[in-house]
């Protein structure tokens, strides 16, 4: 059996950052996991390529949702990055924190002030090179992060002495588009204010967003953290095609009070000592001195969990698996962003859909990309964004709006023949949950995911309340040159029950799915990590990555995972410092 200090299970998002931070240190091994391919499909690295990664099982897990009720019985495809660079591979690359009400909210359910937005902000810094500058808000390679915690300064220091931080490029798009332009002149006729920055504590507003590119590429997480310079460590191991199959645990008689994670409260009497990995075609075991790591990602961090017995024992009972740890959390609390994609026809203007349905407009995007590195092809999915209120009484921004100049059924299908504009319009904070959970014992078998999307009556009311504010937006003068005509869901429908139902029909993920392994008190009989990210009643277990918030951000959730992890590296980093003076 190989033995490593660390192990980290997924190379996406959040383990190629936690891979890079821990294996800094040259005293330590550190093996990375990744199911998937390296990430050299070279559609990954073209912006616009999301349409051809997404849906493809070269890159993506191409799971399905089971038939949800809140969708009229449907099931909706469920992209999930297969990888080096996880879901950061194939997203939409937007940069976005949340708000800080998230953080705030997160602080008060943990009882731990460490996850408040004035803590977590500079870790966003740490890694953060954004195109503006340092500054309060952001933080830039070759320039000093001003105004860091205590916590976020020490780390900020031993990251900058390695040669590390700044990793994470953010950039300002290198297209516009008339008719998104005419949008957000709408937006503000309506009274949606134009914003500067999405990323300042309060995101409401409407204006470009930001991207993770840099010079017209896609900047995931695999080049961001995982350069060669990374790769070259001799302490790093990376395996790419190797999926762990289930976690290794031993009793322990009383907690390890030489352990980082001991405190005289201890109730921990499991450690978990490493994993079986398929590699190679062949299952093969490694151990790990200090810590597992899971950053697989709300799906695949709560299946493996499943799978090696910590979860909901009648789940696991059913399935034959040996109960580890009863958990009940485990796969429970999912959230997500669902999408309702509004189109209306358009005149007067170019669109995607009338520019690529020709040889020439074809030719035209491949030219400007090819010699500028601009034009459609350096398009995130969406270009223009717009926080806003469902209705007035709502206490802050509850709406986000991924605006594009271009309409399709939906992603892997052809553009429609007509010039249009989609307006998708997501509920961020919505008050329903579902689960994960295994459908057998076999690790091969791809989990049931249920979101149960619009399964309560406030997030029927948003969806109706927004399909409503989306037509007011389109109904404003900046608009009416273009003489909008709305295609779907269709001026017939009128009433709340209405709107509802159609949200049902024409609604789709945004591929945001958290909280199957939510942080919690341990007095909270759901929650699966404590505010340290360690796995409650196991040592050497720790979980980093979205299945560990308790709440859905209010935005894309590919930073905040960033975050986390970041803040995840730096505890494992000091854990592993005062075990060692301990020992001392």
């Amino acid at each position: 059996m190989t033995t490593f200090d660390y192990i980290v299970v997924g190379a996406g998002t959040a383990g190629c950052l936690i891979a890079n931070r821990l294996s800094i240190d040259p005293s330590k091994k550190v093996l990375l996991l990744e199911a998937g391919p390296t990430d050299h499909y070279h559609w990954i690295h073209i912006p616009v390529g999301y349409l051809y990664c997404i849906g493809n099982t070269k890159v993506d897990w191409c799971y399905q949702t089971e038939p949800d009720k809140g969708l009229n019985d449907r099931t909706l495809r469920y992209p999930r990055g297969k990888t080096l660079g996880g879901c950061s591979s194939i997203n939409g690359m937007i940069y976005m924190r949340g708000q800080a009400r998230d953080y705030d909210q997160w602080a008060t359910i943990l009882q731990d002030p460490s996850w408040k937005w004035d803590e977590v902000l500079p870790f966003f810094k740490i890694h953060e090179d954004h195109y503006l500058g340092q500054n309060f808000w952001h933080g830039a390679k070759n320039e000093w992060a001003s105004r860091l915690t205590p916590d976020a300064q020490s780390w900020y220091d031993y990251l900058k002495n390695k040669g590390a931080g700044h990793e994470w490029r953010v950039e300002k798009q290198r297209l516009s588009w008339k008719i998104l332009d005419a949008f957000s002149l709408a937006a503000q006729q309506f009274g949606i204010n134009a914003t500067p920055d999405f990323n300042q504590g309060n995101n409401q507003g409407v204006a470009y967003f930001s991207v993770n590119q840099k010079k017209g590429w896609r900047w995931n997480t695999a080049k961001a953290f995982l350069s060669a310079e990374v790769k070259r460590r001799p302490n790093l191991t990376v395996w790419t095609e190797a999926q762990a199959t289930q976690l290794l645990f031993e009793n322990i008689p009383q907690p390890d009070n030489h352990h980082p994670n001991f405190t005289p409260h201890s109730k921990q009497k499991l450690r978990c000592t490493g994993l079986v990995v398929q590699h190679q075609k062949q299952l093969v075991k490694v151990s790990a001195k200090h810590e597992v790591v899971l950053t697989a990602g709300s799906i695949g961090s709560t299946q493996l969990l499943q799978l090696s017995g910590i979860g909901p024992a009648p789940l696991l009972q059913q399935y034959g698996i040996p109960l580890v740890l009863d958990l009940p959390g485990v796969g429970e609390n999912l959230q997500d962003h669902l999408q309702i994609r509004t189109v209306f026809k358009v005149k007067n203007t170019l669109t995607l859909n009338t520019l690529a349905n020709s040889w020439w407009g074809k030719l035209k995007i491949g030219i400007e990309y090819l010699l500028n590195r601009s034009g459609p092809m350096s398009m995130a999915p969406s270009q223009l964004g717009a926080f806003t209120k469902s209705d007035p009484t709502q206490p802050y921004a509850n709406l986000q709006y991924h605006v594009q100049p271009l309409s399709l059924n939906a992603f892997g299908e052809p553009l429609h023949s007509f010039p249009a504009l989609t307006a998708s319009v997501c509920n961020l904070n919505p008050t329903s949950r579902g689960r994960v959970q295994i459908k057998s014992a076999n690790f091969k078998d791809a989990p049931a995911i249920s979101p149960h999307y619009l399964s309560t009556e406030q997030d029927r009311q948003v969806a109706a309340d927004s399909l409503r504010l989306t037509r007011q937006i389109m109904q404003q003068t900046a608009l009416s040159a273009f003489e909008p005509e709305e295609y779907k869901p269709g001026v017939q429908f009128q009433t709340d029950e209405e709107l509802a139902r159609l949200a049902g029909d024409i609604a789709t993920t945004i591929f945001h799915p958290v909280g199957t392994t939510k942080m919690g008190l341990a007095t909270d009989p759901m929650a699966v990590v404590d505010s340290r990210l360690n796995v409650h009643g196991v040592l050497g277990l720790r979980i980093a990555d979205a299945g560990v918030m308790p709440t859905i951000t209010s935005g894309n959730t590919n930073s905040p995972t960033l975050m986390i992890a970041e803040k995840a590296a730096f505890w494992i980093h000091q854990d592993a410092e005062q075990s060692a003076k301990r020992i001392e």
